[in-house]
């Protein structure tokens, strides 16, 4: 599908099928498959649910340019770990200076702190639904995250991750257990429907910001980094990007689908993932709402476990400070730290009573896409660098996609802000 969209001479296509290319592709499968999956987390399937309940199948049309952008973002990245051997907050700091890094590391850690505290939210959410409260699944699952962490090595912990990856099987499952028009649902997907009012403004953002999150980019990175993956290796990293990125896509996809099917031709109104899980009980059927909230629960604990790695992978790169799952305390005190001050805190979080999660969840993905375009601002000129990148630089293809991205993202938080300051204002300035 992507093939060509890249001008570069360097990534050609792998020739031949045999036993010892399809033993590379596995030993270096993971990067790419996972980064793009754990972003359907719990703030991701509050958006992606929300989105549909609220619009229905006339949001679906935004899958299709989030997928393009997505695969070009993650190429760069993995492209970029492969060719310097280094992190993306590695480069920043290097070529950017460190008084630049550590304005981005401090926006990115406050978003991402946003992140981790829906993922533990999701977990409790889905928990109780099958009658387990909160004050024992949130404690136990940050216990499991940390010890799978702190403990496990690289191999262990990305094998984990790669199971995890396939539950999301439960949501094409309940998307056909909904029973959608699908002639309708095609339809919608490629019919591009515009809305001037800051709530559907602030629902595209969130979209693009739960799908193509600033925290994937440096995890991209860093685990191509860490798994040592180079350039001879790459174009078998490539089709492990294309092909997670699309996987993640398709989830999200049906995840609507299911949601737009049965809460929005309803007019139900939903606050959450649960809330949807719940929903679709008395609509479908009991399996359906089951899939569904277990979906929410593994896709949240796999979030749990990302999240916070990755806020300390980047913080520990930008900072100059040893970071990987492969160390431990005494080899890296200040990422395994960091990983633990996070989950402690976004725990402890959960726990208080009358916590505004729902509004830190749906907060967090929005400001994940107005943080964006500054990222991809300077992804986009590291990886055009000669001096660093070599032949390996963006073809103008993957240029114009990834300015195109950071500008849209800009004018969409721009129109949202202005919307948001004066009410109708957009709306009243698009009728003339």
């Amino acid at each position: 599908m992507f093939e060509g969209i890249s001008s570069h001479r360097f990534l050609k296509p792998v020739k031949g099928i045999n036993s010892r290319n399809i033993m590379l592709f596995l030993a270096i499968l993971g990067p790419g498959i996972i980064t793009a999956n754990v972003d359907n987390d719990a703030g991701g399937i509050t958006t992606y649910s929300l989105a549909a309940a609220n619009y229905g199948y006339s949001i679906l049309w935004m899958m299709i340019p989030t997928t393009i952008a997505l695969v070009v973002v993650q190429e760069m990245c993995a492209r970029m770990g492969a060719i310097t051997g280094k992190g993306l907050s590695d480069l920043i700091r290097e070529s950017f200076g460190v008084k630049v890094t550590f304005y981005v590391m401090i926006a990115l850690l406050l978003t991402n702190m946003g992140n981790s505290i829906s993922e533990f939210a999701g977990i409790a959410a889905s928990l109780e639904i099958f009658g387990i409260s909160k004050y024992l699944s949130v404690p136990v699952c940050a216990l499991l995250v940390w010890l799978l962490i702190v403990k496990g090595s690289y191999k262990t912990v990305e094998k984990v991750f790669l199971v995890a990856c396939l539950v999301y099987i439960a949501y094409p499952v309940a998307a056909f257990m909904a029973g959608p028009k699908w002639d309708v649902v095609l339809k919608a997907s490629v019919t591009p429907v515009f809305k001037s009012d800051s709530a559907y403004l602030m629902t595209l953002i969130g979209i693009v910001g739960t799908t193509i999150a600033p925290w994937m980019q440096f995890y991209q990175q860093s685990a191509v980094v860490e798994k040592g993956i180079t350039a001879e290796q790459y174009n078998f990293s490539r089709i492990d990007v294309i092909f997670g990125c699309i996987m993640a896509i398709v989830v999200a996809f049906f995840m609507m689908v299911a949601c737009a099917s049965t809460i929005h031709l309803h007019g139900l109104k939903i606050e959450t993932a649960a809330d949807a899980a719940l929903a679709l009980k008395p609509l479908v059927g009991n399996y359906a709402s089951s899939l569904f909230a277990f979906g929410l629960f593994n896709a949240s604990l796999f979030g749990a476990c990302i999240l916070p790695l990755s806020t300390a992978f980047y913080i520990c790169e930008g900072m100059g400070w040893e970071s990987g799952v492969d160390k431990d305390f005494e080899q890296a005190p200040q990422f395994f730290w960091l990983f633990t001050i996070i989950i402690v805190i976004s725990a402890v979080l959960i726990l208080i009573p009358n916590a505004p999660l729902m509004t830190i969840m749906f907060i967090s993905q929005v400001v994940n896409g107005a943080v964006l375009p500054f990222v991809l601002f300077f992804m986009i000129m590291l990886i055009n660098d000669r001096k660093l990148m070599g032949d390996y630089v963006n073809g103008p293809v993957f240029n114009i996609i990834a300015w195109m991205t950071v500008i849209i993202m800009i004018l969409l938080t721009i129109v949202m802000t202005i919307d948001m300051a004066v009410p109708g204002l957009t709306k009243r300035l698009l009728s003339f």
